[in-house]
C-alpha cells in the first residue's frame, strides 16, 4: 500500500510516521502532486496556524489539489480544520470540502484544551472496534461546527464535530496517533477503508 504523508511545512508529521510503521506501513512524505495523485490513501496533517499553513498549500498548489483528490483522505487536527469552509484563526478561507466553519473555543473554557478527552455518537466505519466515550488525545483552540457531515462528538464547552466525513475524505480533531491503542485502531480502520 503507498502511503503519503502531505508534507507541506505545517505537520507534527514525524509521530504520524511511527504510528504508521508500528502498523507495518512506511508511510512517505510528500508534496510532489505526481506522488500524491498515485498514493491509495493520503494523510493530511497539520499543526500551527491556519493561515499561514493555507499560504503554504497554496505557494504549492496543494490548495487546488487536495479537494480534488478521489482516494481515501485523512485530515488530522489542523488539517482536518483547514478542510472545512472557514476558520477564524486568521480569517482563512479553508477547502471547503465540509461544509462547517471552525470557530474559537470562548473563555469560558481553558484554551487551548490539551490533554484527553471522550469522543461519542460514533457514526463511520473508520470507528470500527471503537466504543462509544473512548478517550482520544487533543490539542486546539479551534473546532469544527457540528454538521451534517459530523462522526464523532465531543463535548468541551459545547458540543463540536470531534470528527467529519464526506464522500472519501475523513477528519479528525484529535490525534490519533497519540491517542494509545484507540488511535491506533482508527489509523488501521482508514487502511482498511
Amino acid at each position: 500500500m503507498k502511503l503519503i504523508i502531505i508534507d507541506y511545512g505545517a505537520g507534527n508529521i514525524k509521530s504520524i510516521q511511527f504510528a504508521f510503521k508500528r502498523l507495518g506501513i512506511d508511510a512517505v512524505l510528500s508534496n510532489n502532486p505526481d506522488d500524491i495523485l498515485a498514493a491509495d490513501k493520503i494523510i493530511f496533517p497539520g499543526v500551527g496556524e491556519a493561515s499561514s499553513a493555507m499560504a503554504m498549500l497554496k505557494a504549492t498548489g496543494l490548495d487546488t489539489l487536495i479537494p480534488q483528490l478521489t482516494q481515501p483522505v485523512l485530515g488530522i487536527c489542523l488539517g482536518m480544520q483547514l478542510l472545512c469552509e472557514t476558520t477564524e484563526e486568521g480569517n482563512t478561507k479553508g477547502l471547503g470540502v465540509f461544509k462547517t466553519n471552525v470557530k474559537r473555543f470562548e473563555n469560558n473554557v481553558k484554551v487551548p484544551q490539551m490533554g484527553w478527552n471522550v469522543i461519542k455518537n460514533l457514526k463511520s466505519d473508520l470507528f470500527k472496534g471503537i466504543k462509544e466515550n473512548e478517550y482520544m488525545y487533543l490539542v486546539h483552540s479551534y473546532y469544527a461546527e457540528l454538521c451534517d457531515e459530523t462522526i464523532a462528538t465531543t463535548d468541551y464547552g459545547l458540543n463540536y464535530a470531534s470528527a467529519l466525513q464526506h464522500k472519501n475524505f475523513y477528519g479528525v480533531q484529535f490525534h490519533p496517533e497519540k491517542s494509545s491503542l484507540a488511535g491506533e485502531q482508527i489509523l488501521k480502520n482508514f487502511l482498511d477503508l
